[in-house]
């Protein structure tokens, strides 16, 4: 007996789909599409939330973590980027180990695990700083996990250095790199990267960094940056190459959808994604990315109700504490930049699931 009530379902062209889920049968593109034009919203994230209770149950994990931004000079111009500066513009800055040791101090934490590392394609400062950078931390923080680059990023230090992209990441690992983050992904179309970052890595680029990096041991994380020019087909494509890949590897631990933002705080909501779309965007996440262990919902990019209401839309993980985020407040989130570990707790137990404190790697701190 379905464990879906179809006279609540509203949509019959969900019910091939339906079936297909109960069996746990893989979707096709053709089924993400029938997803994103069904407007039965609550069928979608019915089923969204039956895949995950399948995988996670009732648990819905959460990190201490610290995001770093070393520095905001950049020599990509991405469209969607409000954070990038040039180098002598005003607001560029780039951190020496004294102002990075001082922002670290500033914020830190006996309980905190996890410094998550992104920034600028620096052009200005050699591939040391970069690796530096991680030395540092691990030398001051040997017991917190150093989550750091992008992988659009390890391919500019490939091509700032002339050194392949595994030798790049094999000198990282020695630095003391744990996982990399899943930024720089965007869309993994090449209609897409063209026009929004034609300075940046290619699809393939970026897919075959975090290819290398699992050949290499490393776990590490996926995003996709929806909502602006891309074709509701190039998210699925997104997602399928995703899919792919970690039928090859599986090397990645979660998938983070992420919500565009405008560039300026005041835009019109027009700007901005619908909460239709992101709770859709997050369910159809969980239905295609079946051989990903977690969706995760970034209250940066759709705000603690909208997380909250994701926690039954398949989302398992609401990320971290965070402590000062600044990519997408640059670019115009109206969202909090940091949150403690009881508001995220209460944040959790508010959709009636369990608070469980993680490490990077999921194994479990402390179930709340």
């Amino acid at each position: 007996m379905s464990v879906f009530t179809k006279p609540f379902i509203q949509d019959e062209a969900l019910l091939p789909i339906i079936e297909k889920v109960e069996n746990g049968e893989r979707l096709t593109l053709e089924d993400g599409m029938t997803l994103y034009n069904s407007n039965d919203l609550l069928t979608i994230g019915q089923m969204a939330n039956y895949v995950n209770l399948r995988k996670n149950g009732n648990k819905v994990y959460f990190i201490e973590n610290m995001y770093i931004n070393p520095t905001n000079v950049c020599e990509a111009h991405c469209k969607f980027c409000g954070f990038r500066r040039d180098p002598g513009e005003e607001g560029a800055y780039t951190m020496n180990e004294e102002d990075l040791l001082a922002y670290v101090e500033k914020g830190m934490s006996p309980s905190l695990r996890e410094f998550h590392i992104v920034g600028g394609h620096n052009h200005t400062v050699p591939f040391e700083y970069y690796i530096d950078t991680i030395r540092t931390l691990k030398k001051h923080y040997p017991n917190v996990t150093i989550k750091a680059y992008t992988g659009a990023e390890i391919v500019f230090f490939a091509q700032m250095t002339g050194m392949t992209e595994e030798e790049v990441l094999k000198e990282l690992i020695k630095a003391g790199l744990d996982t990399l983050p899943g930024g720089g992904a965007e869309i993994l179309t090449e209609e897409y990267r063209l026009k929004m970052s034609p300075e940046k890595a290619s699809t393939d680029e970026w897919l075959n960094v975090h290819r290398i990096a699992h050949k290499l041991g490393l776990k590490t994380h996926a995003t996709m940056l929806y909502g602006s020019i891309e074709k509701l087909e190039e998210r699925l494509i997104h997602m399928l190459r995703l899919r792919e890949l970690q039928d090859e590897t599986n090397g990645f631990m979660v998938f983070i959808p992420l919500a565009v933002q405008p560039k300026k705080a005041t835009a019109s909501i027009k700007r901005r994604t619908s909460a239709f779309d992101d709770m859709k965007t997050m369910a159809i996440s969980r239905l295609m990315l079946d051989n990903f262990p977690h969706i995760k919902a970034y209250f940066i990019n759709i705000g603690t109700q909208l997380t909250q209401m994701a926690l039954n839309f398949g989302s398992s993980d609401v990320h971290g504490t965070l402590v000062e985020e600044r990519i997408s407040h640059a670019a115009g989130a109206l969202t909090q930049s940091a949150l403690t570990r009881d508001e995220l707790i209460w944040l959790v137990k508010g959709a009636g699931k369990q608070p469980v404190e993680r490490d990077t790697f999921y194994n479990i701190i402390k179930e709340y």
